[in-house]
């Protein structure tokens, strides 16, 4: 159970777009994959980050064990991990590799550029 890390209690988790150069240049492969973000509130973020770490070292592959919307367990491969302390606690940034064919991107209509052409007119 070391090469994963488990939701247990909890919402499934919001994953984000990531727009960053590093992760999308990680995306070789047969397949087509999409590296999404999650945040997830821990007891202990460096404990799971220590943990990725140690799997990466000895080349295995970390996972991130959850249940979807309907329930069913679902994985994801681990990218890359990050633990940030907040006021309430550790935060733990995960990011991950969901299959291109599986997933389907909403686009939050507040995020667009509606303001600057507000700003504009």
């Amino acid at each position: 159970m070391d090469d994963q890390i488990t939701i247990i209690e909890g919402p499934p988790p919001i994953f984000e777009a990531v727009n960053d150069g590093w992760a999308m240049g990680l995306n070789e492969g047969p397949h087509y994959s999409i590296p999404l973000l999650t945040r997830l509130r821990t007891f202990n973020g460096p404990a799971l980050v220590e943990r990725c770490y140690r799997a990466w070292n000895n080349n295995a592959n970390m996972h991130l064990l959850y249940r979807n919307e309907v329930g069913l367990e679902q994985t994801a491969p681990i990218l890359a991990a990050r633990n940030v302390e907040t006021n309430d606690g550790h935060m733990l940034m995960l990011w991950v590799y969901l299959d291109g064919d599986k997933v389907e991107l909403e686009l939050d209509a507040d995020d667009d550029d509606s303001a600057d052409d507000d700003l504009l007119a």
